[in-house]
């Protein structure tokens, strides 16, 4: 019977023998394998392969052929898809290698149990007990060393697997104001108040556009008493409660167009309206600036430069201007007593109505390949700032009158251009909802603190989230479509047909509408996720985002033309006509005007 036991335990044995010593070597192969990735993925960027750089010299050399840019446009995505697939392998390969070495371990163990250690002592060649004991030490700790290392060039090569920065710490909170389980949008009434002018912070100018009718002698229009606070809106959803919205117009013709002006500085920065006043952003190399227009002119009322900021950088970030990517794209947020901006630079500025700066701070230079792009929010006494980079990732809520830190979260997700919304429970409970690589995230607005995440997105991550009916609806390029309850971030349903690139998604209670990068716009239903209908509308690409108001869907592709379609079932495209001038940004609504931004200049549509 002993003897039996003895067989036994020496099969046991040399099981984990040979299971220890297959573990090893493919420890020690996959650790070279990550080793040489290292340097050979180092620095790369979905912008910097040499597939990058040869579509770039095609895009110059045959800007105008559509048929070939349509194909450097799918090779483009192909190669970006490819880059993020083998960023994904690199993080499951570090998967893999811990599985092994824990392998490793466990049969080394098993393998070398009963085994005794003899203290230390000078090893007689012919000690054969004493070698082997010294031959498993070395074993083990040179395996475990080469997987160590193999680990830490992983981190290097991984941006995203960095280690999160010190956590920094929450100042104590500024005021006392709290958001409530009925907090709802709010727009700011009144008179519109005068410009202050000549003041050492802002510039208020009068300039001549072109208006359609003499504005000195007509009488002075009333204040808009709907605003569109933000990016697509209060919450930044998609909606507008404005009416009487013009379904039609020529902006070569002057048709009902009640003013056109050309924008000092470009940038792709969406408009914003409160009362009667319209607020966006522009920047080069000379100049950050924000600029407040007249709703009802087009007059430029004064324009405040982001200047003398501690830690500005002399240099301007490199952007990406393939993608149409400039220093001023994030879209600015105001309730009506303070407007705030941000730019490429990390410079974040805030100012009353009249253009005087109240305060101002740098975030430090965004680190990523295109440039940053995620619009500001604010909400309650709040503004939030998203700031999804290379480097420590994080997300920001400012006191808005005094610019002091109410919170700080940090984030492990990738770098994202998507922006924050507000997103509301069915029982009206507010939260705030960012996208992400990999995850979605809810956060408590009070005060920072996670609520739920979805884990789905892969790729590029730029199209925002959306919200009704107590459901958040997300989706991305490389990822899918999905529906999340709200209150908890259960997944009601997911699908993956057809997906945003750039341009977010739009919800009514019925159905959930994507304009994607290859001209589809399609509808699907809220509460099953089947695809009811699907047009094919565009030649182009759509990078400005679908919004709904006074009961019709308003899109704009790149090339400026114009889709208006219903939001019933039916969904009917009702109209569509050419503006004529490129269109990156998503436009502004209040009642009876809509206020489009060009690649070059600023108008104002408005039945006459």
């Amino acid at each position: 019977m002993q003897k039996f036991f003895n067989q036994k335990s020496k099969m046991k044995r040399v099981i984990y023998r040979n299971i220890a010593i297959v573990s090893a070597i493919f420890i020690v192969s996959f650790s070279i394998m990550l080793v040489v990735n290292y340097f050979q993925v180092r620095g790369a960027t979905p912008l910097g392969t040499e597939v990058m750089e040869v579509l770039k010299q095609l895009n110059d050399v045959n800007a105008s052929n559509s048929d070939l840019q349509e194909q450097i446009r799918q090779l483009d995505l192909l190669a970006r898809k490819a880059y993020f697939v083998q960023q994904d392998r690199l993080i499951n390969g570090v998967y893999i290698l811990l599985c092994m070495l824990a392998v490793f371990l466990l049969c080394a163990r098993g393998y070398f149990e009963g085994y005794k250690d003899i203290p230390d002592k000078e090893i007689d060649p012919v000690d054969e007990w004493a070698i082997k004991t010294k031959a498993r030490k070395y074993v083990l700790w040179g395996t475990t060393g080469l997987a160590a290392t193999a680990l830490v060039f992983v981190v290097m090569s991984t941006p995203h697997l960095k280690a999160e920065q010190t956590a920094v710490e929450q100042p104590e909170t500024v005021g006392s104001t709290e958001f409530t389980d009925n907090a709802f949008e709010s727009e700011t009434l009144g008179n519109e108040v005068e410009v202050a002018e000549n003041t050492e912070t802002s510039e208020s100018i009068s300039e001549d556009t072109e208006t359609a009718a003499d504005t000195e002698t007509a009488p002075q229009p009333a204040t808009s008493r709907v605003n569109h606070n933000g990016f697509r809106g209060n919450n930044s959803t998609g909606h507008s409660s404005a009416r009487n919205i013009p379904v039609k117009w020529d902006l070569a013709a002057r048709t009902n167009i009640a003013w056109k002006i050309a924008v000092p500085r470009e940038g792709s920065s969406s408009p914003v309206i409160n009362g009667n006043r319209v607020f966006i952003t522009g920047a080069d190399a000379e100049a950050r600036e924000l600029f407040c227009y007249d709703l009802n002119t087009g007059n430029l009322l004064w324009r405040l430069a982001a200047t003398n900021i501690p830690g500005s950088p002399q240099q301007m970030p490199e952007v990406s201007s393939q993608y149409h990517v400039t220093l001023a794209d994030a879209t600015v947020a105001t309730n009506g007593t303070h407007v705030c901006a941000i730019f490429a630079t990390g410079d974040l500025i805030c100012a009353d109505m009249n253009g005087n700066r109240v305060w101002a701070q740098n975030l430090g230079v965004p680190d990523n390949h295109y440039g940053y792009v995620s619009s500001l929010l604010m909400f309650g006494n709040m503004l939030y700032v998203q700031y999804d980079n290379r480097v420590n990732p994080r997300v920001i809520a400012y006191d808005i009158a005094t610019g002091a830190e109410r919170w700080n979260k940090s984030r492990r997700e990738r770098i994202t251009w998507a922006s924050p919304i507000i997103a509301h429970t069915a029982n009206n409970t507010p939260i705030l909802v960012l996208m992400g690589q990999p995850n979605m995230i809810a956060y408590n607005p009070n005060n920072g603190d996670e609520l739920w995440r979805v884990q789905f997105l892969t790729g590029e991550v730029a199209a925002s989230a959306t919200s009704v009916n107590g459901i958040v609806y997300a989706a991305s390029d490389f990822s899918k479509l999905i529906a999340v309850n709200a209150a908890d971030g259960t997944v009601l349903w997911d699908d993956n047909f057809h997906l945003p690139e750039l341009s977010s998604p739009v919800a009514t209670r019925d159905n959930v509408y994507i304009a994607t990068s290859y001209g589809v716009f399609a509808a699907f239903d809220t509460q099953k996720g089947e695809m009811r209908k699907e047009h094919e509308l565009s030649t182009s690409e759509f990078y400005s985002s679908p919004m709904i108001a006074d009961g019709k869907i308003y899109l704009f592709d790149t090339k400026g033309k114009v889709y208006i379609l219903s939001t019933d079932n039916d969904f009917n495209l009702l109209d569509s006509f050419e503006t004529g001038e490129e269109t990156i940004a998503t436009p502004a609504f209040t009642d009876g005007k809509i206020v489009v931004r060009t690649e070059k200049n600023l108008y104002c549509v408005a039945v006459r």
